[in-house]
């Protein structure tokens, strides 16, 4: 995750805590506990045209190809720090968006923080942003997609990076859905180096990134040296629900750190909440073979959607 400043563990046990207290209901099967912590922050605005990528302020935008379509599309959201990293844009999110054109999908390059003021929740909620609202932003942005004439409706997937992997995670939940009632869920998504955490609340039932209720075609990938969001603290929660039914599949990627594709965030070194250096190394061979993985898995998901 990008983390912009080193807070301390405490800081994150509060903030973890606080996110407990919104969407605890989620856990408890509470339909509209969830969807309440889904409206904190207002809904965005959607791109009303598409653009070209701004080269030095990357913001949200829309990519179309040439051509009237209809084309698939696929939703790209951000790690905890947006589209922004310190003063500069991320440019790992910009390559994703600019690849994913170049392949032919329309993308919609999702800003859950800019346009609501916030700079990161790399440490727990911040401006009613929190997992409930990122799941929402995603099923809202998919369905502004299906209203454009040039995009094929049953073929829309879901990529997001750390914060938004965990977003892509519980969006590919059944339970995690209600946060957009009416909302039409993806064909796919794609879970880059997320954290499969497990929330702890002071009282009350824990709170899982990796649900047992995950319906839909989803790829986790991570890295076997990730030591902010270890892959083995995910394998053993993606056996589970996959043993359960769940279509998830998996790969580690070897010799390989978090934030592998931030070209930007090479060398850059932080504590994180538990207290470990972490070191960001960019990774050109990882991020080609994740490049590859996943729009192998996302055009055979698309192709086998209804």
């Amino acid at each position: 995750m990008l983390a912009s400043k080193h807070r301390t563990a405490s800081s994150l046990f509060r903030a973890a805590a606080l996110l407990v207290f919104l969407i605890g209901g989620a856990a408890l099967g509470h339909s509209q506990s969830l969807t309440d912590a889904a409206m904190l922050a207002k809904d965005l605005s959607f791109p009303a045209a598409s653009s070209a990528l701004a080269a030095g302020n990357l913001q949200m935008s829309l990519l179309k190809p040439a051509g009237a379509g209809p084309f698939p599309a696929i939703v790209l959201h951000h790690q905890c720090a947006g589209l922004r990293a310190g003063r500069s844009s991320n440019q790992s999110m910009a390559i994703w968006a600019r690849e994913s054109f170049r392949r032919g999908y329309v993308v919609l390059l999702l800003d859950s923080l800019g346009p609501r003021g916030v700079d990161s929740v790399c440490y727990g909620p911040k401006g009613g942003i929190n997992f409930a609202r990122g799941v929402r932003d995603a099923l809202q942005a998919a369905d502004y997609l299906r209203t454009l004439a040039y995009v094929d409706k049953d073929r829309v997937a879901h990529v997001g990076f750390s914060w938004g992997a965990m977003v892509a995670l519980l969006t590919g939940s059944s339970s995690w859905r209600w946060a957009s009632p009416g909302s039409k869920p993806f064909a796919a998504s794609v879970a880059v180096y997320p954290g499969c955490f497990t929330i702890k609340p002071p009282t009350g039932p824990s709170f899982e990134i990796v649900q047992r209720t995950i319906d839909r075609p989803m790829l986790v990938l991570m890295a076997d040296k990730d030591g902010e969001t270890p892959a083995d603290e995910c394998v053993p929660k993606l056996q589970a629900a996959k043993a359960g039914g769940s279509p998830i599949e998996w790969q580690i990627l070897q010799n390989t750190t978090h934030c592998w594709d931030c070209v930007h965030l090479d060398g850059f070194s932080k504590r994180d909440f538990r207290g470990n250096k972490i070191v960001y190394r960019y990774n050109a061979r990882a991020t080609d073979e994740a490049r590859q993985r996943m729009f192998e898995y996302i055009d055979k998901a698309l192709k086998a959607a209804p």
